[in-house]
């Protein structure tokens, strides 16, 4: 009985033994070693181990960065809101002029005879700058196409190309007989955009994407800014009859780090009979 049950415990010593054997075969011979966020697997163990004559080589070695896999699977993983903050707008302001200079409510406001060629603004010199305190973007449809809105300033700088003046009580322009070297229009509006984001790859940091809507402005400043020889630098600060309102159409392109943007106001910058439609395109510094 003793000689059966010692045969049977040596047979079972073997049978642990070659398994523990093969479990150690079937484990691809590989190290790990975690290196800050990276894993770095060395293949090919019995290689390097039992031939030190062959130095390692790109292929005998495996490097995983944990950093970017956790970013490809956030990319994957969208939050459903994400928040955009302090935006910077650089572009060109411009106005689509449509006043009816013939009319009588056009001339009781714009006076010695102006007209359209006079009030031409100057292109490469009239501006917008826009400040945006944040921009959210909303998930409404498997993070192609989305709701984008956000809040800002808006500040648009009408540069003249001729002499012209504004007077603010009773309101009306007229030709100045000085000569300004610089001669401007300042508005600015507190800006609330609202659009619809279309991002065909979500999935992508540096994709194409688009956006579209319209915004709504309250003015909350305007000033005429003139510098003379005859009186140095003027500012005068006053509502000059502008609209308290701009609404806009808005648009912006992202392809990759590159993201321009344009709008054109559905209403006119005066509150009277001169319809002049102030429109802007340029440069959005956002990272999305």
């Amino acid at each position: 009985m003793k000689r059966i049950f010692l045969a049977g415990m040596i047979v079972l010593s073997s049978l642990i033994t070659k398994a523990q054997t093969d479990t150690t075969h079937s484990e691809n011979n590989t190290d790990t070693v975690h290196v800050g966020n990276f894993i770095i697997i060395r293949n090919n163990k019995e290689r390097n181990t039992y031939n030190d004559s062959l130095s390692p080589r790109g292929e005998d070695y495996s490097i995983i960065n944990l950093k970017r896999h956790r970013y490809d699977d956030r990319r994957v993983m969208r939050n459903n809101i994400t928040t955009n903050w302090f935006i910077f707008d650089l572009g060109f302001g411009n106005y689509n002029d449509k006043t009816d200079y013939s009319s009588p409510q056009t001339t009781s406001f714009i006076h010695d005879g102006l007209q359209k060629e006079d009030l031409k603004l100057k292109t490469g010199k009239s501006s917008n700058v826009n400040i945006w305190l944040f921009m959210q973007r909303l998930n409404v449809v498997s993070h192609v196409v989305n709701l984008k809105y956000g809040l800002g300033l808006e500040m648009y700088n009408f540069r003249y190309k001729n002499n012209i003046s504004y007077n603010e009580n009773p309101p009306y322009i007229f030709r100045d007989t000085v000569d300004f070297s610089k001669d401007k229009l300042y508005v600015g509006y507190v800006t609330i955009p609202f659009m619809i984001n279309l991002n065909p790859t979500p999935h992508r940091s540096d994709g194409f994407n688009v956006s579209f809507g319209m915004s709504a402005g309250y003015r909350i400043g305007s000033h005429t800014k003139q510098i003379s020889d005859e009186h140095g630098k003027v500012k005068n600060h006053g509502d000059y009859d502008l609209n308290q309102w701009h609404i806009a159409y808005v648009a912006e392109l992202g392809m990759g780090p590159v993201h321009l943007y344009g709008s054109y106001s559905v209403n006119s910058l005066f509150d009277n009979a001169v319809k002049q439609y102030p429109y802007a395109i340029g440069v959005r510094f956002s990272n999305w």
